[in-house]
């Protein structure tokens, strides 16, 4: 019985100390040694990992920038399906996630955004010559067309506003999956962001083309934010207190981000932020 008691007793320990690590902020962590956790998903040209695991993309450049100006130079890079990715950081798998993650309500209600990074459009991706004239939901709906969109993307959500019925949606996962939909035939249109759209453009040759983000709703502009669990309140602030010096000169960041496409008409406008998109959008 005693032999028993002591076993129980080193159990309880250890699952004191398991608990009372994972309860630790992210703050507190950086503080004790540990590396920051860079979670995102592989959407390029936003935020993918490069051949040796390294961070690359826009989104990544900007939040890597940002980093350095917190005085944080390392990092670790976790990688994870885009729909994982909000489940992977509240059950501390990473912690802070990038890529085109829009700040959208139901988004707010499960993690933290920084201020914006960056404000972006969505597009369709068609087959060369857009021969079923489609160009936005309402298109979509008046041909019947069948839609491919990602698991967890924005565009699910806007699309059944938009009245699109789910037996003309199709959910792959993540931009790969998109591709591999679109190039096999199995549907008609794809509706994505305009980067990830153009992306897949180059990617086939010509064999697709990305019609003009302007004839999509106007409710269909957003903007993208990096993402934090509710418990790095702490350092979700010191992030934007470097983000906004990074704003407010640029070069750096433009220099290095510029190599995936963003440049200036993506900086935000001062009245679209956080809070505002996390109550609208």
């Amino acid at each position: 019985m005693k032999k028993i008691y002591k076993t129980l007793t080193v159990l309880f320990v250890l699952l004191f100390s398991i608990s009372t690590v994972n309860a630790k902020t992210l703050t507190e962590r950086l503080a004790d040694g540990h590396k920051l956790r860079l979670g995102f998903g592989t959407a390029v040209p936003w935020a993918y990992a490069g051949d040796n695991g390294e961070a690359l993309g826009f989104v990544n450049m900007i939040a890597l920038t940002v980093l350095e100006e917190m005085g944080i130079t390392e990092h670790e890079t976790k990688v994870f399906e885009w729909s994982g990715l909000i489940p992977g950081i509240n059950a501390d798998r990473s912690d802070m996630i990038t890529g085109g993650m829009y700040i959208l309500k139901s988004r707010c209600a499960n993690i933290d955004f920084s201020d914006p990074i960056g404000v972006f459009g969505d597009a369709m991706l068609v087959p060369k010559g857009n021969p079923k004239g489609i160009n936005n939901y309402e298109d979509v709906i008046r041909t019947g067309a069948k839609l491919v969109t990602g698991t967890g993307f924005n565009t699910v959500e806007a699309a059944k506003k938009a009245g699109v019925p789910d037996s003309q949606m199709l959910l792959v996962e993540g931009e790969v999956g998109i591709l591999a939909a679109m190039k096999a035939g199995r549907a008609d249109a794809a509706v994505q962001t305009f980067f990830g759209a153009k992306e897949h453009e180059e990617k086939t040759g010509g064999a697709f083309e990305v019609t003009d983000p302007k004839l999509m709703p106007k409710e269909t502009v957003n903007v993208v934010g990096i993402g934090f669990r509710k418990s790095d309140s702490k350092f979700r602030d010191a992030f934007n207190v470097a983000l906004a010096k990074v704003l407010a000169n640029p070069d750096k960041m433009l220099e290095r981000a510029g190599k995936y496409g963003y440049d200036k008409a993506q900086l935000p406008p001062p009245d679209m932020t956080t809070e505002w998109a996390c109550s609208t959008k």
